[in-house]
């Protein structure tokens, strides 16, 4: 009796959200990650210095970066709220009918991905949570309301890297190395990556942007321990390369079975490798904090080396890029060409969407 009188009071108090808003959530990796991991007993956190080293509180928040990343830069311009990760405590009330972040780093496409982070949420676990998250905004402002909600948000997921980075080229020897070639090994990820999308459609999302892996050989890591004369290291290099398009073929397709363009494939960090200095970078095999060659070992902690002037550096830390770059990925998620946003850009969903 009194979980219902509760829950009934709840819908009497707690606002739908209004009209010309969108909620907005976010699925995956720690490229997206703004602090699930600092919950879990995992070593995969940003949880110390001098991460978060230029986030408006000037603390690590549990994003892998020295500021804001790309889901905080898409609400800054949609002119939203940030959303919560969804295992922090403060993520009831209205606060749920802003969105949530589901992501967790060191996750993969697959469930052997990350196996060395022991407790993460894998991306199975992520879409669980959304489905529960779900049932809790139903208790708010009922579960019509809810599903609308849900239809009418925006959705980034950001998976793959950790696939090819903490599985396939973990070691020189790995299980997945065995098992598949690297054209084989990139179909079976891309094959297993639809089963998700289809899975987040059949929960209701409706307008997603999928990200591709990027250049993964240019990580200063992978640098470090590939490549030749800080050059980006080839095998990688190949991998992005073959999952990338294949990605992209994926989505048309499955667009098309669904009859809508729910899907949107996003390559937005190629061009910025193509030519760093056009756009401002002066650094780009070289992570602004970390240790050891190219400062490619490990994450950023009290005892890395820092740099003085994050914006000329394309890296952060071995694996996760600077804000600056996380601004224009974002800038090339609202205005790209068919190039980098398939089949459309950010501001044309939200033209399409106003007209409904």
């Amino acid at each position: 009796m009194l979980t219902v009188f509760v829950a009934l009071a709840a819908v009497a108090t707690v606002a739908p959200p209004v009209d010309g808003t969108r909620a907005f959530f976010v699925f995956g990796d720690s490229l997206v990650d703004n602090g699930n991991n600092n919950y879990l007993a995992t070593p995969a956190r940003a949880d110390s210095p001098p991460y978060g080293i230029d986030y408006p509180s000037h603390r690590p928040t549990g994003r892998f970066c020295n500021g804001k990343n790309v889901p905080d830069l898409i609400s800054e311009a949609l002119g939203a709220e940030t959303t919560l990760a969804y295992l922090n405590p403060e993520l009831k009330g209205n606060k749920l009918l802003v969105g949530a972040n589901f992501a967790s780093a060191g996750v993969g496409i697959l469930n052997d991905t990350g196996v060395q982070f022991a407790v993460i949420i894998r991306i199975h676990r992520q879409l669980e949570h959304f489905h529960q998250y779900q049932r809790r905004v139903s208790s708010l402002i009922g579960e019509q309301q809810a599903q609308e909600l849900v239809n009418k948000a925006l959705v980034l997921i950001t998976l793959g890297g950790n696939d090819f980075i903490n599985n396939y080229f973990l070691a020189p020897i790995t299980p997945r190395r065995l098992q598949f070639n690297i054209q084989d090994y990139c179909q079976y990820l891309i094959s297993e990556y639809k089963k998700i999308l289809q899975r987040l459609h059949d929960l209701g999302a409706r307008r997603v942007l999928v990200t591709g892996t990027g250049p993964m050989g240019c990580a200063p890591a992978e640098i470090l321990l590939r490549g030749i004369n800080g050059n980006c290291a080839e095998e990688p290099q190949r991998a992005s390369a073959i999952f990338n398009p294949s990605l992209v073929q994926m989505i048309s397709g499955l667009n098309k079975e669904l009859g809508s363009d729910v899907f949107v494939a996003v390559n937005a960090v190629d061009q910025i490798f193509d030519s760093p200095q056009a756009f401002g970078f002066v650094i780009s095999n070289v992570a602004c904090c970390g240790l050891g060659p190219y400062n490619g070992i490990g994450l950023c902690n009290p005892a890395s080396r820092l740099c003085q002037n994050r914006d000329i550096y394309v890296f952060w830390d071995a694996f996760h890029p600077t804000e600056r770059v996380n601004r224009i990925i974002v800038q090339t998620i609202f205005n790209g060409s068919q190039k980098y946003m398939s089949p459309m850009n950010l501001s044309t969903i939200m033209e399409l969407d106003s007209r409904t």
